[in-house]
């Protein structure tokens, strides 16, 4: 994975042959932790979305002094992997199983370039990650899914997993309306940019 400072991913990955990598509420709740721990330092977190089996980061890459861009993709693909071994390692224990849980190659798709103006990847991505629970018909409404931003957004929960004045910058959703903006269904054309 190549990183860029200040440049916005999507970053995504799934169980092993599309199997389930969250078992129950602490699973969730374990990796999240994880995820502060392994990757705050590198990343501002716009949105997220844990699935049962697959998970969503969209992130844009914070500036460390003087480092280079291949350092810090060293450092973040470095970090991604302790984070994904430890919660593997864990959940071994747990299920009584052995082997790795997650696919080989987590994504990371670039959404945007510094010299272009930003494309409508970035809020098509958001949204997409907080429809995710509905399109996979795990709940009828968005804020049904404790496992994703969506509720930090909607004034559901106090979450400080993202950092949610960077994303109104960014993706310039309506706070006021933000549930019903949210629910909006997203161009198709828009939606092919976000994947690897």
């Amino acid at each position: 994975m190549h990183f860029k400072v200040d440049y916005i991913y999507h970053i995504y990955n799934r169980g092993n042959n599309k199997t389930r990598i969250f078992f129950k509420n602490e699973n969730y709740l374990f990796f999240l932790m994880k995820t502060q721990k392994e990757l705050s330092d590198y990343f501002h977190f716009l949105a997220y979305c844990l699935m049962p089996n697959h998970f969503h980061f969209l992130v844009q890459v914070k500036k460390m002094g003087d480092s280079s861009d291949e350092y810090l993709s060293r450092q973040i693909s470095n970090r991604i992997a302790i984070l994904l071994r430890s919660y593997t390692r864990a959940i071994n224990i747990q299920e009584n199983r052995s082997g790795s849980l997650f696919q080989q190659k987590t994504k990371a798709k670039c959404l945007n370039d510094l010299n272009t103006s930003q494309s409508n990847y970035v809020p098509a991505c958001f949204h997409y990650i907080h429809q995710n629970p509905i399109n996979a018909s795990l709940v009828k409404k968005m804020e049904d899914w404790s496992y994703s931003s969506f509720m930090d957004y909607a004034g559901l929960r106090n979450g400080t997993l993202c950092n949610q004045e960077l994303a109104f910058e960014m993706i310039h959703f309506d706070k006021e309306n933000f549930i019903e903006q949210a629910y909006t269904i997203i161009n198709e054309k828009n939606l092919k940019g976000i994947w690897v």
